[in-house]
């Protein structure tokens, strides 16, 4: 809901400002008093999506390694696919994958960071190298491995928001914290004004020659105010996130088949 009003506002703001200059009647905006009306509900809108709330839910028992690092949260997203192929051969196509196999990956990914093809930007998951499996691209940067269990969950994590001392912080100096940054730590950070997020791949044995393949996002802010910041950020990007885990999936599953058929 948080994504629709936002995009609503922005649709209908946007609309309204163009109208502004040269009023666009077949959007029934005939006049430019109607169209300040479009840019004033784009607004409300806006700030309807930042305003809804966040509630906090709790995980109902610690089944997973993702339970035990994000137990409680505010944001979430959750995605599944059907492979015909054992867990083995699951964890092995989630761990090879690159960018380049993932429907829209380089695309929204490059929409959310803008760069010339010439950039010489260091490697991350918003500026991966397309052919280096991603989830190697994740941990050799801002991404912490928090566990793993063979053939049934791989769980990564990261801070997506942090308070304002650390980000005055040099970049080396910042790159040092987070590298000193232990899973335990990541676990028991609740300290106001930092945001952390937790993504899994879970491998469950079907016993019929098949995997259910899960990955699950959670992120929980510390403090009311990082709350508030995030939500916005989150709702803005939910729509093209879902994409990314969709083709990710999809790329897994594709995967995880050639190597099936290889033997």
């Amino acid at each position: 809901m948080g994504s629709v009003l936002l995009y609503a506002g922005f649709t209908v703001g946007l609309a309204g400002a163009l109208s502004l200059v040269r009023p666009l009647g077949f959007l029934g905006i005939p006049t430019r008093e109607r169209a300040a009306i479009f840019v004033g509900l784009g607004l409300l809108l806006i700030v309807a999506a930042a305003l809804l709330p966040a509630p906090l839910r709790r995980a109902a028992a610690m089944r997973t390694q993702l339970d035990r690092f994000i137990p409680a949260w505010q944001f979430a997203e959750r995605h599944e696919i059907l492979v015909r192929a054992p867990p083995q051969r699951v964890e092995q196509a989630v761990r090879a994958v690159p960018a380049r196999e993932i429907r829209l990956f380089l695309l929204l990914t490059w929409i959310r960071r803008p760069r010339l093809p010439s950039s010489d930007v260091p490697a991350d998951i918003l500026a991966p190298p397309a052919d280096r499996p991603i989830l190697d691209v994740a941990l050799g940067s801002t991404f912490l491995l928090l566990a793993e269990e063979p053939a049934r969950e791989i769980v990564i994590g990261t801070l997506v928001m942090v308070p304002p001392e650390l980000r005055r912080l040099p970049p080396a100096e910042r790159r040092r914290w987070r590298a000193a940054l232990s899973p335990a730590d990541f676990k028991d950070l609740a300290d106001p004004g930092y945001a952390k997020a937790a993504m899994n791949f879970r491998m469950v044995d079907q016993r019929d020659g098949t995997t259910r393949l899960v990955t699950e996002t959670r992120v929980f802010a510390t403090d009311p105010a990082t709350r508030r910041r995030f939500a916005l950020y989150w709702r803005a990007i939910y729509p093209g996130s879902s994409l990314i885990r969709y083709g990710w999936l999809a790329a897994i599953r594709d995967r995880a088949l050639r190597n099936v058929e290889a033997g």
